[in-house]
């Protein structure tokens, strides 16, 4: 069994504060006193509790805030799952849990960032999600620890319009598609050099495509992104 609740105490965001950090690494993402101004302030800040066997673990959490006025959207700054708990489902119900959030606040739109090199990110915002990229950026973070280790932020942008999901480019509309590896983040701990390899040749390839004015339509496992006019 498993509850999402918002995080409204000093020790709830504390824990909230130490998971993210096993997740995403020494470089912290964000500390319980700015997770409380957030609280605080309305913003979503929840966690994700495994009530397994009458005990309460935090196993996700998920921060968003509003965005400009009048725009109707919010971003969603992370949400992290340990790893233990990733692909059965977990994720998509604390990301569902989100989207309910918002459209009670009468948020239409929820954007966020990702690394593109990471395929199960990929899969889950664009295939699972029906999110649509809207962007690409150059090192938008700077070098940091966390998910990068080390190496550059290059990320994509994308938009989550609650109410018009996108599903998949149809099939003679796909014109490129573009291959990522299955499992970057094990590369990174088991050669960096590679990783970055792929990184730079990503990144010449993502601008090349989105240079000719093609857009990124979707996700798909096995070949990679895919591109439409």
């Amino acid at each position: 069994m498993r509850t999402i609740h918002d995080l409204d105490t000093v020790e709830l965001l504390l824990d909230a504060q130490s998971l993210l950090d096993s997740v995403r690494g020494p470089e912290r993402v964000i500390d319980a006193g700015t997770l409380r101004a957030l609280q605080q302030s309305g913003n979503y800040v929840v966690g994700l509790f495994d009530d397994e066997g009458g005990g309460k673990r935090m196993v996700g959490a998920s921060i968003a805030f509003f965005g400009e006025p009048g725009r109707r959207t919010m971003h969603s700054h992370i949400t992290a799952l340990l790893p233990e708990y990733r692909g059965k489902g977990w994720g998509r119900e604390l990301k569902e849990h989100q989207r309910q959030w918002a459209f009670s606040r009468d948020v239409g739109r929820i954007t966020w960032t990702f690394d593109p090199l990471v395929a199960r990110n990929a899969h889950f915002f664009l295939t699972v999600l029906g999110a649509r990229v809207t962007g690409y950026s150059v090192n938008l973070y700077g070098i940091f620890g966390g998910g990068d280790a080390g190496d550059e932020s290059d990320r994509l942008d994308v938009e989550w319009s609650l109410a018009d999901i996108a599903g998949p480019p149809p099939a003679d509309s796909v014109v490129e598609t573009l291959e990522i590896p299955d499992d970057i983040e094990s590369m990174r701990a088991s050669d960096p050099d590679a990783a970055h390899e792929w990184r730079m040749r990503l990144r010449a390839e993502m601008e090349a495509l989105l240079g000719r004015g093609l857009r990124i339509g979707g996700f798909e496992t096995g070949r990679g992104y895919l591109f439409t006019e």
